[in-house]
């Protein structure tokens, strides 16, 4: 599994998604990427999901969101 923490990037004014991406590309075949953001990514969602992947988006504390995201077969 790999995990991309998205919060202190954005909280720092940055973008995310290039490292959400290397990610997504160094995943193994049955691996899943969990992404951590202070707001639902809703974007990246339907990005993944053009790519072959389900995701599975829950609000965790104080407005954060954890998605897990999974290739499917």
């Amino acid at each position: 599994m790999a995990v991309v923490d998205a919060r202190p990037l954005i909280s720092e004014g940055g973008e995310p998604f290039e490292a959400i991406m290397c990610a997504v590309a160094s995943l193994g075949e049955d691996e899943d990427l969990v992404v951590l953001a202070p707001f639902e990514p809703v974007p990246l969602e339907g990005v993944l999901s053009e790519q072959g992947f389900s995701y599975q988006a829950e609000q965790v504390g104080e407005g954060d969101w954890k998605v897990t995201f999974r290739r499917q077969p």
